[in-house]
């Protein structure tokens, strides 16, 4: 499936168990892998913003606030005790300092590693497990498909993905494709 743009439609994770074996697998890569899925799916953040985080940007933080590349609009967000806890391993075991990118480049003094380089991993990986449809937004796609699951609240959702309107983001996170398959998993005439 295609945009106008020619970029790949991603969809969410809808099964946890994909999302556990997925962690795994980037786990056995490198830490900073597992670590980038793990604030993806945690946060809502897009990965060009994600990437931009620095160490002192989320170490010993309850919220981070940043402006959002692509809007250009304020974003802030809870890191909560679970994801505090990844956090706080993530940069021990990492040895990161306070200036270092949150996700480092191997190429170069201190550079994040690059959105092409997040979409190979993400999406080497997926296939790995039998995952199609996987890029940079599905990290934010997934989350945004779970928090609505377990919360049932468009309204929370819209702002914090700063959406513009209701059906925007339940197109987005994949909801509207769900039930239309859901009407039409028995229907035959």
């Amino acid at each position: 499936m295609k945009t106008t743009k020619g970029m790949q439609t991603v969809q969410p994770i809808r099964d946890p168990q994909k999302i556990i074996m997925l962690k795994q697998l980037l786990k056995e890569k490198n830490i900073k892998y597992y670590f980038m899925l793990t604030l993806g799916l945690n946060s809502g953040l897009r990965v060009s913003d994600m990437l931009k985080l620095r160490v002192s940007d989320i170490k010993d933080k309850t919220h981070v606030t940043i402006t959002e590349q692509k809007t250009g609009k304020p974003k802030r967000f809870l890191i909560n005790d679970m994801l505090k806890e990844e956090v706080n391993f993530y940069i021990t075991d990492s040895v990161l300092s306070e200036d270092d990118y949150i996700i480092p480049s191997r190429k170069g003094d201190n550079r994040p590693i690059s959105r092409v380089q997040a979409y190979r991993i993400l999406n080497e990986a997926a296939k790995r497990i039998g995952l199609e449809e996987v890029g940079t937004h599905t990290m934010r796609k997934t989350f945004g498909y779970h928090h609505y699951r377990e919360h049932k609240d468009i309204a929370v959702l819209q702002s914090i993905f700063n959406h513009s309107a209701p059906s925007v983001t339940l197109r987005y996170i994949g909801v509207n494709q769900d039930m239309q398959d859901s009407t039409l998993q028995n229907f035959f005439i």
